[in-house]
């Protein structure tokens, strides 16, 4: 069966027609049979362990370390137990089966003092519930693990679990108390198991009697317990009943039943808790394993009636299963359980009850199933959870129901553990359970299961008490799963207990779970609905988005996302990343506005009037009473592990269709200014429906009609009115402004104006938009901005979008609109667009470089997101995130790729590196793996993106040299119209690229980026239709977006390439001369005005080629010279001849040797003689010289930055200049010792010498600073006139409020210091 496993997990997962469901369904059967241990080895080393049981004697049987370690490996036997029996060889080793059976069963109990009657074939023993696990007080606080730790550590602290539930079944579920653990702890239980032939002999009454005599307290040896009856008893029939009695399971039970009626006092003087009967179970025909035995149940609490819900399941076992939980919402019928490799699976088919559907009208009516997976695990590890975990799914996979698995299942898995003996940590096992729920994903999603709840009781440390924990993991984003981890602790009065969510754990601190079952009762029913699925069903259906309160747990996702594939990239930063990686990667608190008093609602007045503020809070999922919610995020990414943060904007679009009122506008604002002044970078989540539009429903109701005719309305009406009584009520409230009239001989008043008492009714929501649009602008320009667009943005939702600038877009859904089509086709009269995408879908936005970047879904959309911000300093003006590159690239390397004269080739190899035709990887400038593209679906003949030099984060714009389409689509609105494709050649800058170019330069400058140039440009396309379509406009504004600039730009001239012209203008170093240089490839790269062939045509024309040809060619300097000497006039004519012959034929030669000569003027060299280049560089040798390069530019522009603000103190002494500051600093380094002026150009050696004299630069600085203030009030107190005396006169009056703030021994210093210096 191995070899064909592979095929079986095929057909397994096969579908389509009902033969290939069927076989698949036994595929799967075999396959979780074949997951099982081979059952005759089982039988066989059971066997062989029940022999040596016999052969011991006395209690030492359970010190046999096989029997315990066959116990502790959790083995099945429940299945093997009768066929055992047949192969057992006398009385003797049947009762060491029994004893390996109660052993197995009661392992999670005291076990003692086993008696064996082999005769009367009869085991008894002695058994004690362990003390239970602990639980807090409801006032204990659990904000996090560390907390949990203390207390649990803390002796006193607990109080005993009380009063776990017991059992369930459809009568009497919610009736009986859990627990066959309710017994006290540490009580004295006996248990006696008896084997009977056949069920005909348990109706003989003298053998009952026998039986009651084994119990203490039918004889009176031992009193009976206080709390309940304690006792246990098994009768195990060897024979299956419906093999001699034509009767259902039901009918076994009511003879059963009937039998033990007879009995009843026997029983309750024996203090027997439950009978289980245990009979041989009904072979499957399709399995070859042995059947599972049927048990029937008859418990003391229910007067020994069987309870059906707990039909085959081991009574010991059944309250583990919690099953109370069930009842009170829905019907319950038993699919029937599972033996797997790891312990037993239960399955219920749930069917909604009416009275609860009338509770909960939106939820699902469908059955759902209920699967319990109950496993006894000596230690928690990731495999072991991984087994339990699968052979779940699987037995669930394999007892579908007949109509599929539905949806809204739910998985339950109870790790029954020896928890004296487990000591873990809760977040380390939240992480093991998400990992492999990760893993296990898309089955669980295909099973339908919509939760997975999983039970643990382990200790916190090896002194403290046992405590139960359940984690509840949920995927409702259909992306990732969340969990909420809860503690089981007491109710303020003792007497209940209730779920209490843990603080520090993963859900809590990201804000991404749902925390719902904080504070419910352990045994609380399962609700119909899940917390938040009518808004999750609202956000899909609206605009197929996600909950905004889902986004969260995305972002922490695309976090671990990063974390790993850095991992996965291997070398030593892979292992270090992965050795570093935190455990918990995000911690998220909620901004919400609120008064500055605190108390009560709020509107925009209370904005206007400065009454607001912007608190932090931690708060559960939707708490919020206004449609935008925002958080302050924490994130600890690859590039900061130890935490960056960000401030995230999103619309909650179950909130008013998430559109924008006034409120919204506020908590949207304070938001923004929230991370301007952190100068943090700030991500909006978009999907909204626009400014939000109301009417004023009081008036509504009321206002009357003045028709032309009242008695003929279809003729039109004059006005709208109110009579006076409403006039006064609504007047009163200025709900209107009105006019009074006369109507039919009544005063009426004529409405003129409704002003509404509902706020965010009309145009004031358009003022509120105009905030934010200023906001959002002013924002872009402080610090990094991006929207996140995933589901339909509308009117100023759109507008935010783009002055946002940066913006990622999910592909489907998600159009950026400003009015929907249903409103334009209106407005056209005929249905012209079917589709709100049609407007602004990716097609049109991504095209048109509205939206930088489109990704196919919520999470890839997030991911993106995230990517992006690794570019990013943590803060506006911080220091760049620099990667260390080791074992992924090397800084010091040669570029393998060379592009070839004049062949086209796609730039992106010159910035990223290719393979050649044999499969060889040809190395890029950049560093490998590195570069995001952006803005690749518009204006194609530039490319721009991001990567890593060295692990230092660049901007980079690059040239496309081969021709472009342009693709204009045809407007559905004009039926003339169609799609226009326009051919756009490579190396020349159009209006849409020069457009690109010049917003891609902004993006760069406000993400603190340095930039380079790859420059290969001929110019700009002059045409009559680009002049028209402003490429002159745009052009201008790579300029003015230079002229911005504040960090190192470099344009390089790669290999074969050129510059000329406009082109050159707008690129060259004097546009911003203290952060631009211009750099060329040495030999290969050109740049002048005119390409040579231009230049020849204007420059060297005909006349000047002959003249060179008669200088330079022999041939023609002989014929000269016989011109010049001839004097006969047909000799002569004869020599002109051949002349002008010899001049047409080195005519084309000479053209090449002036386009040669002409570019020649275009070269390297000459750029760097007349200083128009830095410095030409080998193409090989690029990346190296280009990283020292940054690095030392970089230091340079951080102090040269300290020492300009240092010079900043006042009004009269002019502010240094950048280029000012480098020169100055230029004069500090030529002074240093051993420093002359030529190693100033030389990056390795400053960068060494900014290292070596960090101590000296920073006392410069200060001395700068001194210096700067001493010329202030030197000029301030010099100046004449009332300058002077003013001036002096504020300085005297400052230095005395200085001293007032001064302690005694500052005053006393400074008096010091002025005498000495004044000379008094």
């Amino acid at each position: 069966l191995i070899e064909t496993i592979p095929c079986l997990s095929d057909i397994g997962s096969m579908g389509g027609n009902i033969h290939y469901v069927a076989a698949a369904l036994k595929a799967r059967k075999l396959l979780l049979q074949e997951s099982l241990p081979s059952i005759e080895q089982r039988k066989a080393r059971a066997l062989d362990l029940a022999r040596k049981i016999a052969s011991v004697t006395g209690p030492r049987a359970g010190e046999l370390k096989d029997v315990q370690e066959f116990i502790d490996e959790n083995v099945p036997i429940a299945d093997i137990l009768f066929p055992m029996l047949e192969k057992a060889s006398g009385g003797e080793e049947e009762m060491a089966l029994f004893e390996m059976y109660a052993r197995k069963l009661y392992r999670n109990h005291v076990l003692k003092d086993f008696e064996q009657n082999a005769e009367d074939r009869t085991l008894k023993f002695s058994f004690m519930s362990k003390p239970s696990e602990r639980v807090f007080s409801a006032s204990t606080p659990v904000t996090s693990m560390t907390d949990l730790t203390r207390i649990m550590s803390r002796p006193g602290s607990m109080n005993a679990m009380a009063g776990l539930a017991q059992t369930d079944s459809e009568q009497n579920l919610l009736s009986v108390q859990r627990g066959d653990d309710s017994a006290p702890p540490l009580t004295q239980r006996t248990g006696v198991i008896k084997l009977f032939d056949k069920l005909s002999d348990v109706e003989d009454a003298a053998s009952f009697e026998n039986i009651f005599s084994s119990f203490p307290q039918f004889t009176d040896t031992a009193p009976r317990c206080a709390t309940g009856p304690i006792n246990v008893l098994y009768l195990v029939v060897n024979e299956d009943p419906s093999q001699t009695v034509a009767d259902s399971m039901d009918d076994v039970s009511a003879k059963c039943e009937k039998l033990l009626q007879s009995h009843r006092y026997s029983l309750e003087k024996a203090d027997v808790r439950r009978i289980s009967f245990v009979f041989v179970g009904q072979a499957d025909a399709e399995a070859s394993e042995y059947p599972m035995p049927s048990l029937y149940t008859y418990r003391s609490q229910l007067d020994f009636k069987e309870d059906s819900l707990f039909r085959n399941i081991e009574p010991s076992f059944a309250y583990h299963l919690d099953l109370t939980r069930l009842a009170k919402n829905f019907s319950v019928r038993s699919l029937g359980s599972r033996q797997t490799s790891t312990g037993q699976v239960h399955l219920y088919t749930a069917t909604p009850r009416p009275q609860a559907l009338k509770m909960e009208k939106k939820a699902n009516k469908a059955p759902r199933v209920f699967a319990r997976a109950l496993s006894f695990v000596l230690d928690f590890s990731s495999a072991s959870f991984e087994r339990m975990l699968v052979d779940a799914l699987n037995a669930l996979d394999v007892n579908v129901p007949s109509g599929g698995p539905g949806s809204d299942n739910h998985l339950f898995i109870n790790l029954v553990s020896d928890y004296e003996r487990v000591v873990l940590d809760p977040v380390v096992v939240e992480q093991v359970i998400v990992t492999i729920l990760k893993r296990h994903s898309e089955r669980v999603s295909r099973l339908g299961v919509a939760e997975v709840e999983t039970r643990l009781v382990c200790c916190l440390s090896e002194d403290s008490p046992p405590i139960s924990l359940r984690m509840v993991a949920s995927n409702p984003t259909g992306y990732v799963h969340v969990m909420n981890t809860y503690v089981e602790a007491a109710d303020e009065s003792g007497n209940n207990t209730i779920f209490r969510l843990i603080g520090g754990t993963k859900a809590s601190l990201a804000c991404s779970g749902d925390s719902s079952w904080e504070g419910m009762k352990v045994n609380s029913p399962y609700p119909l609905i899940r917390p938040f699925d009518a808004q999750r069903k609202a956000a899909l259906r609206s605009s197929d988005t996600l909950y905004c309160y889902d986004l969260p747990a995305l972002f922490e996702a695309a976090v671990e996302k990063q974390w790993s594939d850095a991992s996965e990239k291997g070398g030593i930063d892979g292992n270090i990343r992965a050795a570093s990686r935190p455990l918990m990667v995000m911690y998220t608190t909620e901004l919400v506005v609120q008064k500055k008093n605190g108390d009560g609602p709020w509107s925009m007045q209370d904005y206007l009037n400065g009454d607001l503020e912007l608190v932090h809070v931690q708060r559960g999922a939707g708490a919020n009473d206004v449609g935008m919610v925002a958080w302050l995020m924490e994130l600890k990414t690859v590039e900061y592990p130890n935490g960056r943060q960000v401030v995230l904007i999103a619309n909650d679009i179950t909130h008013k269709a998430g559109s924008f009122g006034t409120r919204e506008d506020v908590v949207f604002k304070l938001a923004s200014e929230f991370a301007r002044e952190k100068r943090i970078p700030r991500l909006y989540v978009a999907a909204n429906s626009g400014a939000r539009i109301g009417l004023a429903d009081g008036i509504k109701k009321a206002y009357r009609v003045a028709f032309k005719d009242q008695s003929k309305p279809e003729n039109g009406f004059d006005y709208l009115y109110v009579t006076k009584e409403e006039y006064e009520q609504f007047a009163f409230k200025h709900e209107l402004n009105a006019v009074p009239m006369t109507l039919e001989g009544q005063e009426v008043y004529k409405i003129t104006d409704i002003i509404g008492s509902e706020p965010d009714l009309g145009v004031e929501n358009l003022k509120g938009s105009g905030l934010i649009a200023g906001e959002t602008s002013a924002a872009y320009n402080d610090i990094f901005t991006m929207t996140v667009v995933l589901g339909r943005t509308v009117g100023i939702g759109a507008y935010l979008v783009r002055l946002g600038q940066r913006t990622i877009q999910k592909t489907t859904a998600s159009p950026i609109i400003l009015t929907g089509y249903q409103a334009l086709n209106k407005l056209m009269g005929c249905d012209v667009y079917s589709t709100n995408d049609q407007l602004g879908g990716p097609g049109i936005m991504y095209s048109n470089g509205v939206s930088h970047l489109a990704e196919p879904d919520h999470l890839r959309a997030v991911t993106a997101a995230v990517e992006w911000l690794s570019f990013v300093p943590s803060a506006r003006g911080g220091l760049l995130p620099i990667t260390d590159i080791r074992g992924i690239d090397e800084i010091e390397r040669p570029i393998d790729f060379c592009p070839s004269p004049n062949t086209p080739y796609d730039p992106r190899y010159l910035i990223t590196g290719c393979e050649n035709e044999d499969g060889k990887w040809l190395s890029g400038f950049f560093d490998k793996g590195s570069f995001q593209e952006a803005l690749s679906g518009w204006a194609k003949t530039v490319v721009i993106g991001r990567a890593r030099l060295g692990g230092i984060p660049m901007g980079v714009i690059a040239t496309e040299n081969r021709t472009a389409e342009a693709i204009k689509p045809a407007d559905p609105a004009d039926v003339k119209a169609s799609e226009a494709v326009i051919q756009q050649a490579g190396c020349v800058w159009f209006p849409n690229s020069a457009y690109k170019t010049a917003q891609a330069i902004n993006d760069f400058r406000t993400e603190d980026l340095p930039l380079i140039v790859f420059a290969n440009w001929r110019g700009f396309s002059g045409g009559q239709r680009d002049m028209f379509d402003e490429v002159l406009k745009y052009g201008s504004l790579i300029v003015d977006a230079f002229v911005a600039y504040e960090q190192p730009v470099f344009v390089f001239i790669p290999p074969y390439a050129e510059i000329r012209g406009g082109a050159w203008v707008v690129l060259d170093a004097s546009i911003n001369a203290s952060v631009m240089e211009m750099y060329a490839s040495k030999g290969s790269a050109r740049g002048g005005v005119l390409e040579a062939n231009g230049a020849a045509s204007v420059k060297y024309r005909t006349k000047d080629l002959i003249v060179t040809m008669h200088r330079l060619d022999d041939q023609l300097k002989s014929l000269d010279a016989q011109l010049e000497a001839t004097e006969d006039s047909e000799t002569l004519g004869k020599v002109k001849a051949a002349i002008s012959d010899r001049e047409k034929s080195l005519l084309p030669v000479y053209e090449q040797i002036a386009v040669q000569f002409c570019e020649l003027h275009d070269t390297p060299g000459r750029m760097k003689a007349v200083g128009v280049i830095e410095k030409d560089v080998e193409w090989r040798d690029a990346r190296t010289y280009f990283f020292w390069r940054l690095r030392r530019k970089l230091a340079e522009f951080d102090l040269r930055k300290k020492m300009i603000e240092a010079a900043e103190v006042g009004r009269g002494v002019k502010a240094m200049a950048p280029l000012e500051a480098s020169a100055l600093m230029k004069t500090w380094f030529v002074a240093s010792p051993g420093m002359t002026e030529a190693m100033w150009n030389d990056d390795k050696i400053m960068l060494q010498w900014m290292a070596d004299n960090d101590k000296l630069l920073e006392d410069k600085v200060l001395e700068l600073t001194k210096n700067c203030v001493i010329q202030e009030v030197y000029q301030v107190m010099t100046a004449g006139g009332n300058t002077a005396v003013i001036g002096t006169s504020g300085i005297v009056e400052g230095i005395a409020l200085a001293c007032e703030a001064m302690s005694q021994d500052e005053q006393e210093k400074f008096k010091a210091m002025l005498k000495a210096s004044l000379q008094l």
